[in-house]
């Protein structure tokens, strides 16, 4: 075959077939494919698309282009989450503990934040020495001590979305529904998968603000996943304000910390966390239905099961062993903490939700470019929400964590461009966390 050729038909929008493709990715995985062929290819599809039988081999393709995990000798299902990204998403740091609690086995490959989203692997790296590269056999060893174990995309799984996604990066062609879904879902694949739950961000934080886009990426999702043998659920959930009261790092990390040990749990991050863990137990079989499956969760949330598997994830990683009973011993704190208040009083009616995530870029808890290095302690707690009241002297918008006082005056002036105040008598809140479900549990 000649890189040229096929790249020429899918331009021309002809279907490839299953050998084509497994094919082309080969060569991406080797090194045989030039670079441009490959920038080629991935503008190809952006303008033209792919049918779903092209998008359900590219995806398998990418997925065997390195190692695929394997689980066996475990007695529990293997299951995972993913979520499209947004500003405050800590759920993961939640669920696998919750799942593993109740019987699921949780290998999560996460991500880096990139730009305005936040990244698990970032907000774990706060944590001293926790090891989000282990081995094989140490990730084996931490799921088997602990249930879950959260780390991140080794070398050798899905090698072809690691070189792929690089020069999508550079050449323009990340916004593809077809090449989103092969990223995301290879590198699940790989893991050895046998469930997993999808939560795509709808809203003005979320990587496709509009419900329309997020529906067709969630569909593209679940008929990808079912075509190549993986049960999957997809929830929409709402990015139109920050997931929970804080957003950066290791203030993220404290938050979950808080959520499971009874401290305190922000009301939308409970209901999100608790609706993708249902799903996710159902998908397991670990449950009967959904109202089973949240019951279980929460019990495993609220009576300190899941506490003691992070805990237990924490330390089979190299984590501190104490670190749920002495948070503040070991999470960076940074040395400014300002109240950032509004100039006048008013509602909350909206928040440009990408600003705030940029905000937390600018004081350096994100990044700009993949290189890029992150400051973990700083961001933002008691962060408003829609509906709220705030008012110079009361509420405050945020309480910026910054390193010098200077950027905490840069990010409070980026606050308060983030939020459109309405009248102090209005009383609109903000929508639903959970907007719609999709999958299996909807076709039975």
């Amino acid at each position: 075959m000649l890189a040229a050729e096929l790249i020429r038909r899918k331009r021309d929008g002809r279907e490839l077939s299953a050998d084509e493709l497994t094919w082309f990715v080969t060569g991406i995985t080797d090194g045989t494919v030039s670079d441009a062929q490959v920038g080629a290819m991935a503008m190809a599809i952006v303008w033209r698309g792919m049918t779903a039988a092209e998008r359900v081999a590219f995806t398998g393709a990418m997925t065997h282009s390195g190692e695929v995990l394997s689980w066996a000798g475990f007695d529990r299902p293997i299951l995972d989450k993913h979520s499209t990204g947004g500003v405050g998403d800590k759920v993961s740091l939640l669920l696998a503990p919750i799942v593993a609690a109740c019987g699921g086995a949780v290998p999560m490959i996460s991500g880096r934040g990139l730009g305005h989203t936040g990244g698990t692997l970032d907000k774990l790296e706060s944590i001293p020495g926790y090891d989000v590269a282990p081995s094989h056999e140490r990730l084996r060893a931490a799921v088997a001590q602990a249930g879950c174990a959260i780390v991140g995309q080794t070398a050798t799984l899905a090698p072809a979305d690691r070189r792929l996604y690089a020069i999508r990066d550079a050449t323009g062609t990340v916004e593809s529904i077809p090449l989103i879904v092969a990223s995301i879902l290879s590198k699940k694949l790989a893991a050895g998968l046998e469930g997993l739950v999808m939560d795509v961000k709808v809203g003005s934080g979320a990587f496709l603000p509009d419900l329309d886009s997020a529906r067709e990426l969630a569909r593209a999702i679940l008929e990808v996943a079912e075509g190549n043998g993986l049960r999957t659920a997809a929830l929409l959930t709402d990015m139109n304000q920050v997931l929970g009261a804080t957003a950066g790092n290791a203030l993220e990390v404290r938050e979950c910390l808080d959520a499971l040990t009874g401290a305190g749990t922000d009301a939308r991050l409970r209901e999100v966390t608790l609706a993708l863990s249902a799903e996710l137990l159902v998908l397991g079989g670990l449950s009967e239905d959904v109202n089973a499956a949240r019951a279980a969760a929460e019990e495993a949330l609220d009576h300190g099961a899941a506490a003691e598997r992070f805990a237990a994830m924490v330390a089979a990683l190299g984590g501190p062993a104490d670190l749920l009973e002495r948070p503040e011993a070991h999470l960076p704190a940074a040395p400014v903490a300002w109240e950032v208040h509004a100039l006048q009083a008013g509602r909350v009616t909206a928040i440009d939700v990408r600003a705030v995530g940029m905000a937390i870029v600018g004081l350096g808890g994100g990044r700009a470019r993949e290189s890029d290095p992150v400051d973990h302690a700083v961001g933002l707690t008691e962060v408003a929400g829609l509906g709220e009241l705030v008012e110079p002297g009361g509420r405050p918008l945020a309480i910026v964590h910054a390193r010098e006082q200077e950027g905490a005056d840069r990010a409070a002036a980026a606050l308060r461009d983030a939020y459109t105040l309405g009248s102090t008598a209005d009383a609109g809140v903000g929508g639903p966390i959970v907007i719609e479900v999709a999958g299996p549990r909807l076709s039975n």
